[in-house]
């Protein structure tokens, strides 16, 4: 072969790779709502078989072990009765559903194994996904125990659920471990059914408790929060949210000695109980628990009957716990292929 004719050819085919590369790129900033980086590829799930899968665990099965590249994992509304899991060696998946509130994962099971989906990698997108426990819910048309069935289990480091919902009666999300942030979400639920130890923000969203219908005449808890020593920065924080609902709640009590929650600029409605707050398993340690309420309104915010060791914040705890620095002093949240923060 000559010299010239290796040259011609090894120029086309690098033309012919770049063109490849760029193709892929603009494939994957059509689907990606946010501005870097760019999605590198995108699966889709169809359980009609006009996307390349017609489950959501065969898709996530099919990402690489230590993907480092956002691959997004777009989903056609439906309801996919499924128990889904995100593996621990498979970050930067973004699951996006079709339509909020139409695009759903149902699984009935109970304890912690029960989860609906679980999450255990890094770098985690979802976005207008609905989680359901059918084990007990809805109350009205199971008769199976109010006790632990998750919905969603969350335990890998920076993890954002965008428009999300999640559907329960006990336990029916485990803000396990990491840095998390929830917007534009609903989390309903009767006991405990926020609980873990992440570290989270709750922004804009939608507290649901149906206490009320499961037994009026017996109060649900929000959170319980498994702080378990001064020295962890875990805690959830609900900002801009609210709460509404039926029968009636307390907004956490402790999972753990040092559980700390705070709701800041938050609607409660009447479905709060006067005291606002259990002590639990931190009993005759009040002092460690961080509960506090900050600038919130609605019928349920009247703090004048809470449990006397409710925490009044400083203005700079307050600052450090509500600004998003909380869970984000590097810039993540910005470098995500989801724009979250406008």
């Amino acid at each position: 072969m000559s010299v010239k004719y290796s040259w011609c050819v090894s120029a086309c085919l690098g033309l012919l790779f770049v063109g490849f590369e760029l193709a892929q790129k603009c494939d994957g900033s059509r689907h990606s709502l946010g501005q870097k980086p760019e999605t590198h590829s995108t699966i889709r799930v169809d359980q009609s078989g006009n996307g390349g899968f017609s489950t959501i665990q065969s898709a996530i099965d099919s990402v690489p072990k230590d993907n480092r590249n956002w691959i997004l994992i777009d989903i056609k509304a439906g309801v996919y009765k499924e128990q889904v899991t995100i593996p621990a060696d498979k970050p930067f998946i973004y699951l996006k559903g079709e339509e909020k509130g139409k695009t759903q994962l149902v699984w009935g099971d109970t304890q912690l194994k029960s989860a609906t989906f679980t999450s255990q990698a890094d770098n985690i997108i979802a976005e207008n996904l609905r989680f359901t426990n059918s084990y007990n819910y809805p109350p009205e048309s199971k008769g199976n125990p109010i006790t632990q069935a998750l919905a969603a289990r969350i335990s890998g480091d920076k993890s954002v659920f965008y428009g999300c919902e999640f559907f329960g009666l006990q336990d029916t999300l485990l803000d396990d471990r990491g840095r998390h942030y929830f917007r534009h979400c609903t989390i309903e639920g009767t006991t405990d059914f926020i609980f873990g130890m992440g570290q989270s923000i709750y922004e804009e969203c939608t507290i649901s408790v149906i206490s009320g219908n499961v037994n009026p005449k017996v109060p649900g808890y929000i959170t319980a929060q498994g702080r378990s020593n001064p020295n962890e920065n875990d805690g959830f924080v609900f900002k801009d949210c609210k709460v509404v609902g039926t029968g009636k709640t307390y907004l956490g009590r402790a999972w753990k000695g040092y559980a700390r929650v705070v709701f800041y600029r938050t609607s409660l409605s009447d479905v709060v109980v006067p005291e606002g707050w259990n002590v639990w398993n931190a009993a005759g340690h009040e002092d460690q628990v961080t509960f506090a309420e900050h600038d919130c309104s609605g019928p349920g915010s009247d703090t004048s009957k809470r449990v006397e060791w409710v925490k009044k914040l400083s203005d700079e705890e307050l600052q450090s716990l509500t600004s998003i620095s909380y869970i984000d002093s590097e810039g993540w949240l910005s470098s995500l292929p989801l724009n979250v923060l406008d």
